[in-house]
């Protein structure tokens, strides 16, 4: 039986030669896709099907289903059967890929599901960026001789001095996005921790009096949050996207500890005094204290409330401080509640103190140096001041101000430096919360 070809089909096939004849790439092609949508659900600390597709290696490696990319042969593979038909299996959540992105998968796996990933990406900008408008400040901290304010910037932390006025430092780095500063307890080093979201997360260590990076520890395969300083100055401690906690060497970036008992994104550390256990806030509704020695879990802190959000240590003793998405400030003790409570039990051992809450999710709290006061910040723009010890609130600024990420006390105690989304630091005294002094947080050319 002669078949007779119709024109146009042909003309169709000849027309997608040129583009047949380009491999499809992996870096460019393949990986942005299963970022965008199965990543957030296959990689480390979160292996549904013990399934990993964060990169090239984990995803030929397969889960518990078997191989998952059969080279050369896509309709052996289990990636191609997934994503296809008229009611694909997955993604689970958010829509299933387009026709194009199937077909473009199929194609790299016929290809050979080649690797041309580059040896070495550059994320870090030669020059530092120049800003036509100003960002959000997610991030700011003070240097403990209160010299140097430190602000995040768009792939750079900037240096400057203490009231704002002069620039004296432009840190460029990998991160796009800084989530967290924290000087260490002599002030002679800088960690920065951030990353790319599904891409990379990272600490990255600096030498604030050289201005030169000593140390990049690259820390997870997702954003991390809530840097913190060992007392003695020898580790830092993280918060994961993948819902881990670890523990990093500064000596030689080698992961000490890690921790896998939270169940959603990580937020904040802290630790204790004597560096033996830490304290973690998640928006997993949990705040728990962790051994550093071995990574396993000592005891919750509290009860399940809300989404933490944030928690800062007292200067002073074992006390922390913690902000929730629903406005609610806690103080708790860092120390056991004295094992594991019954189902039905309150698990409020630890409480010392519920604060008045905001009108807002608390995404930023601070203490002052000498341990005597706690400041918080809403993304509603209230930022509040209680007197530790008496628990009682001093003021509420009385300007209401843009939503707050961040803020943080002078070394000497009598301002409160707050950030937020619309990019300006502004300057509180302490005394009766008045904005004494506003400037912006990032050089702008206009």
């Amino acid at each position: 039986m002669k078949v007779r070809r119709s024109p146009f089909l042909l003309f169709l096939l000849l027309a997608a030669l040129p583009a047949l004849a380009v491999p499809v790439s992996y870096f460019r092609d393949v990986a942005p896709i299963l970022r965008a949508n199965c990543v957030s659900c296959h990689k480390p600390g979160k292996l549904k099907g013990q399934l990993d597709v964060s990169s090239h290696a984990a995803l030929l490696k397969g889960g518990k289903h078997g191989e998952t990319v059969v080279a050369g042969k896509p309709t052996e593979s289990g990636l191609i059967e997934s994503i296809s038909g008229a009611e694909p299996e997955m993604p689970k959540e958010g829509e299933p890929l387009t026709k194009g992105e199937v077909a473009l998968l199929t194609r790299w796996i016929a290809e050979g599901a080649k690797d041309d990933t580059p040896a070495q990406v550059a994320r870090v900008p030669a020059v530092p960026p120049v800003y036509r408008s100003l960002p959000a400040v997610p991030a700011l901290a003070f240097s403990p001789d209160g010299k140097v304010l430190a602000l995040a910037g768009h792939h750079e932390v900037i240096l400057r001095s203490a009231d704002g006025q002069q620039v004296l430092g432009r840190l460029l780095g990998e991160s796009p996005r800084i989530e967290s500063l924290a000087f260490s307890p002599d002030g002679r080093l800088l960690a920065a921790c951030g990353g790319a979201a599904s891409e990379f997360g990272e600490i990255q260590i600096w030498d604030v009096a050289e201005r030169k990076l000593m140390r990049r520890i690259a820390a997870s395969g997702d954003s991390v949050f809530g840097v913190s300083f060992s007392p003695d100055g020898t580790r830092v401690a993280v918060g994961c996207a993948d819902k881990l906690v670890k523990v990093f060497s500064l000596t030689d970036g080698r992961e000490l500890m890690r921790c896998d008992n939270h169940l959603d994104w990580v937020f904040a550390t802290a630790w204790t005094q004597d560096g033996q256990q830490l304290a973690t806030a998640s928006r997993d509704k949990a705040l728990k204290l962790i051994d550093v020695a071995t990574g396993h879990l000592i005891d919750d802190i509290s009860k399940p409330r809300d989404p933490w959000l944030t928690l800062a240590r007292s200067p002073r003793e074992n006390l922390i401080a913690a902000g929730s998405d629903t406005g609610q400030v806690m103080v708790y003790k860092m120390e056991p509640r004295g094992g594991r409570l019954a189902e039905g039990d309150d698990k409020e051992n630890s409480a010392v103190k519920e604060l008045d809450r905001l009108p807002g999710p608390v995404p930023a709290i601070a203490w002052s140096q000498d341990g005597t006061l706690i400041a918080a910040g809403g993304a509603a723009g209230e930022v509040r001041l209680w007197k530790a010890g008496e628990w009682k609130r001093v003021w509420t600024a009385k300007e209401k101000l843009p939503p707050i990420f961040t803020l943080a006390f002078t070394a000497e105690g009598t301002r409160l430096a707050v950030a937020g989304v619309d990019g300006k630091v502004r300057m509180l005294e302490t005394q009766k919360g008045d904005v004494v002094e506003t400037f912006e947080a990032v050089p702008v050319e206009r």
